[in-house]
């Protein structure tokens, strides 16, 4: 692996002569502009404002533009003497548990390499501290123009450094979460357990970019003139309406798609969805207890004056409320008789 860095670990008064290498690469695919008419590059020339003419890469520099507006010139060599002890030195200044690292500082991710038979042994014994110490060490040094954090911990049998973004880099998640007041219910939480459960652990190395094969197999097709391939049917959206069905059919999905039989997959519905179901006629929600006792009262009542009708016969409680449905009957007509009363 090429470096692109080259200095020292500063590990108190031990210093490591190291090499810093990429320790990842990119797979995504690339496009290059066309003219959409003809299919010709598209490509960008570099001129000079002052001499209005094209330059080559070797004729540029760099330089900072002042509140002014006009530019300081600053060369590679005015940075490389810059009075920092970091320039050319990873420079370690704690040890740190690495749960004290906000992964939201993760950046790019480099490896150390030993530079030379020299470095071997303070590389290792380096490398062997961080082992028992079960703990992360955090350094300071200067790469690409300015000065950076990292994060040195141990890979295999090398060190490997994270790039880490400064504290005041990273932003807070001010109004990212829902300003909502939602009630989150144990039955809900049941049934997200029990997916996270289903779904289970994973093997990293399994999972590839499905999107860049994709791509290949478009790219293949249009070069050799064959059709395009075509895109799935989408999967029915919209709104989730109901949360623990969504669950429910998700957990049973898993589980199905795991081999599991389907008893095992199946989810006992709530009691209040069971009771929607059986009355759908029904939408004043649920009723409560004593709702639930006039109400069936009123229907033993109408049921004993349709019986006392009938049959003319019945208890004496049944001829008391006869009774009484006379006495009320009569009192009807008499306030209906008032008004006329008064009319006259």
């Amino acid at each position: 692996m090429r470096s692109i860095w080259n200095g020292a670990i500063s590990f108190g008064l031990v210093s490591i002569p190291i090499k810093l290498v990429n320790a990842t690469e990119s797979h995504s695919i690339s496009f290059r502009q066309i003219h959409t008419e003809d299919g010709g590059r598209i490509r960008y020339r570099k001129f000079c404002e002052l001499e209005d003419r094209e330059v080559t890469q070797g004729e540029i520099g760099k330089g900072y533009e002042d509140a002014d507006g006009s530019i300081i010139p600053i060369t590679d060599e005015d940075l490389s003497s810059l009075p920092i002890p970091t320039a050319k030195t990873i420079e370690i200044v704690a040890f740190v548990p690495a749960d004290r690292i906000d992964p939201l500082q993760m950046d790019a991710a480099y490896y150390l390499q030993a530079s030379g038979a020299p470095a071997a042994k303070p590389y290792t014994l380096l490398r062997e501290a961080l082992k028992r110490s079960n703990k992360v060490a955090i350094a300071k040094f200067a790469l690409r123009g300015r000065e950076r954090l990292g994060m040195l911990r141990v890979v295999g049998d090398a060190i490997a450094m994270h790039g880490l973004l400064w504290p005041d880099e990273v932003r807070a998640p001010e109004g990212v979460a829902p300003d909502a007041d939602v009630t989150v219910r144990d039955k809900e939480l049941d049934l997200a357990d029990a997916l996270m459960d289903t779904l289970g652990e994973v093997d990293l190395e399994d999972l590839h970019d499905e999107y860049r094969e994709a791509v290949e197999e478009v790219i293949a097709a249009k070069a050799s003139g064959e059709a395009l391939p075509q895109a799935p049917e989408p999967a029915a959206g919209g709104k989730v309406l109901d949360l623990m069905a969504a669950l429910e059919n998700s957990v049973r999905a898993a589980r199905e798609s795991r081999g599991e039989e389907a008893e095992h997959a199946e989810v006992k519905s709530l009691p209040q969805r069971e009771t929607a179901r059986a009355a759908p006629k029904q939408t004043g929600g649920k009723k409560s207890a004593s709702t639930a006792k006039k109400t069936a009262a009123k229907k033993t009542t109408a049921s004993a004056k349709k019986s006392t009708a009938k049959s003319g016969q019945g208890t004496k409680k049944t001829a008391s409320k006869s009774a009484a449905s006379k006495s009320t009957a009569k009192k009807t007509p008499a306030k209906k008789a008032t008004p006329r009363k008064r009319s006259a």
